[in-house]
C-alpha cells in the first residue's frame, strides 16, 4: 500500500511540474507585446510590426509615427540592443514613446529568440 501511495505521489508531482511549463516566446510576445505590436502589419496597432526586426534600423517601417528620439537614435536592432531597450526603453532612448519595459530576463530572452526567428 505504501508503494502505491509513493507511486501516485510521484505521478502527481510529475503532472504538476509539467503542467506549469514556461510560456513560449510567441505566447509571451502575444501576451506582453501584442497590445501595441504584431509580427506582421496589423491595422489598429500603435507600434510597428516586428517581423524582421533583428538587423533592421530603428524607426524604419513606413507608416508609423516614431518619436524623434527613436528616429535619431542611429540604432540597428541586434538581440543585445533589443534586450536593453525592452528592459528599459527610456534609458536606452530617452524620449521614446515606448514607456513599458519587461523586467524578467528569461521572458525577454524568449521573446527576442522568437522575434529573431520570424522573418518578413
Amino acid at each position: 500500500m505504501m508503494k502505491v501511495r509513493l507511486t501516485l505521489a510521484a505521478v502527481f508531482v510529475g503532472l504538476a511540474s509539467s503542467a506549469v511549463a514556461a510560456p513560449s516566446g510567441q505566447q509571451l510576445f502575444e501576451q506582453r507585446c501584442g497590445m501595441c505590436h504584431a509580427v506582421q502589419a496589423a491595422p489598429g496597432k500603435m507600434g510597428p510590426p516586428l517581423a524582421g526586426v533583428v538587423g533592421r534600423k530603428a524607426a524604419s517601417v513606413p507608416g508609423y509615427a516614431y518619436s524623434a528620439a527613436l528616429k535619431n537614435s542611429g540604432i540597428t536592432w541586434t538581440a543585445d540592443k533589443l534586450d536593453a531597450y525592452s528592459k528599459a526603453p527610456t534609458k536606452v532612448v530617452p524620449g521614446t514613446k515606448m514607456l513599458l519595459g519587461a523586467p524578467n530576463d528569461a521572458e525577454r530572452a524568449a521573446v527576442i529568440a522568437y522575434l529573431s526567428s520570424v522573418k518578413k
